[in-house]
């Protein structure tokens, strides 16, 4: 087989591979800390620095402090309580539940 051939099918299967994820989106699927369900993920993140992967997004906890966590997500710092939703890149948040050690999310493509 030449290197044309096999480079053309690592291509067709590697994009094949890249639709499959995409349509992953509008199904069902969990992993870990991440369930997802149509356009909605939810997610329990537990300490400071823990991070998901959540719609091609990835979020991540900075800190929590009096009840209020403090995330990244994809590149954009917003901050929210339990019970308040925030609007960050192509996210929005809803914090379901903050603790000391964990925050719980729900997540939807704004």
């Amino acid at each position: 087989m030449t290197s044309t051939t096999r480079a053309a099918r690592f291509a067709a299967g590697a994009l094949a591979g890249g639709l499959s994820l995409a349509a992953l989106t509008g199904c069902s699927f969990s992993s870990q800390n991440v369930s997802c369900s149509g356009g909605t993920c939810t997610v329990t993140l537990s300490g400071a620095g823990a991070e998901a992967e959540i719609l091609g997004t990835t979020v991540s906890v900075g800190s929590v402090e009096d009840g209020r966590a403090s995330l990244s997500v994809g590149g954009t710092t917003v901050s929210c309580a339990q019970g308040e939703s925030v609007a960050a890149g192509p996210l929005e948040l809803a914090c379901s539940s903050v603790t000391d050690d964990s925050v719980e999310l729900r997540a939807t493509v704004g």
